[in-house]
């Protein structure tokens, strides 16, 4: 797989409600904090956006997209100057995957979805800013078909249509990432952004691809057709750290989920990771994870994603 499938399906989003929501006249909502990803899509009509601790409101217009990663609360309004209700009992009016109908409806229709996230979520959440907006003309014609899709399976509810829902929203939101990740290439800092630098984007393929393999600095500027020391620079200005550093966290992450759902013995994880001691693995892992190998797996059952995870994202 490629880096971002990798990260994803390590954090295994799943998407536990898809709806729609359709407002009329002059309305307020007010969404409550949440933990994990929603991801939506405008299908008509225009409404305002205002997160909490974000100083400007964000004017949504029909075919935009977007992401708010860091679960704060966050209101959606005709007009951010109206008294809004609470989004819980509005939602509740509808079947589960259906259409929440506000105010009669007719002037404003949104679908999305809210994804919650196992694992080290960090590794994504910690990079986004607390809105990503997706609005470009190009941009939305990539995102068109399954926001339209998903708006028919809402609307006309048909056998299976949960499970399409759910698909439809999983595509909405990697296309909305790949999207992010193109418009933010040469800004950003951080893997996901360096996945669209090609040399870069070499780089960390293959250690995605074989992560077990005895890479040094000089093996992987091969990879990216760099000279070591151009490398070294490169990396460190664009994913935020050093490639062995990056390299040592991937196999981590690895490890972490083996730990927590495979019942792998933790020699066999280690060997498959590269590392002849299982002592050196045990030390890198509590030195990256925080935890022993031992513990760290029972933590992880019990939230689906860790405090120092809820903190990272909080103070962005």
């Amino acid at each position: 797989m490629d880096p971002l499938s990798d990260v994803l399906s390590l954090l295994k989003p799943r998407s536990y409600l898809s709806a729609g929501f359709d407002a009329g006249g002059d309305w307020a909502i007010h969404f409550a904090r949440n933990v994990g990803i929603k991801c939506y899509a405008v299908v008509s009509g225009q409404c305002w956006l205002g997160v909490d601790d974000v100083p400007e409101p964000v004017l949504l217009q029909a075919g935009d997209c977007f992401l708010l990663p860091g679960g704060r609360p966050f209101r959606l309004a005709s007009d951010l100057a109206l008294p809004s209700v609470d989004a819980q009992p509005v939602f509740a009016q509808a079947r589960e995957g259906g259409v929440a109908r506000y105010k009669g409806g007719g002037d404003c229709f949104l679908v999305g979805s809210r994804f919650t996230l196992t694992g080290n979520a960090s590794m994504l959440l910690g990079m986004l800013p607390p809105i990503v907006h997706i609005r470009t003309e190009t941009d939305k014609a990539a995102l068109r078909w399954s926001v339209e899709r998903m708006m028919q399976e809402l609307r006309e509810p048909q056998p299976g249509g949960y499970l399409i829902a759910e698909h439809l929203a999983h595509m909405m939101m990697v296309q909305a990432l790949r999207l992010h990740m193109a418009d933010s290439a040469g800004s950003g800092v951080g893997w996901l952004f360096a996945l669209a630098d090609k040399q870069m984007g070499a780089a960390i393929n293959a250690m995605h691809a074989d992560p077990a393999r005895r890479w040094t600095l000089l093996t992987l500027a091969e990879q990216a057709g760099m000279s070591r020391s151009s490398f070294a620079l490169k990396f460190k200005q664009t994913v935020g750290t050093s490639p062995l550093d990056y390299l040592t966290r991937w196999r981590m992450l690895l490890a972490g989920d083996r730990l927590t759902h495979s019942g792998d013995p933790t020699a066999v994880i280690a060997l498959s990771l590269g590392y002849e001691s299982e002592s050196a693995f045990s030390t890198a892992f509590k030195r990256v994870m925080g935890a022993s190998p031992r513990h760290y797996g029972r933590r992880q059952t019990l939230a689906p994603w860790s405090q120092n995870d809820a903190e990272t994202v909080s103070a962005r």
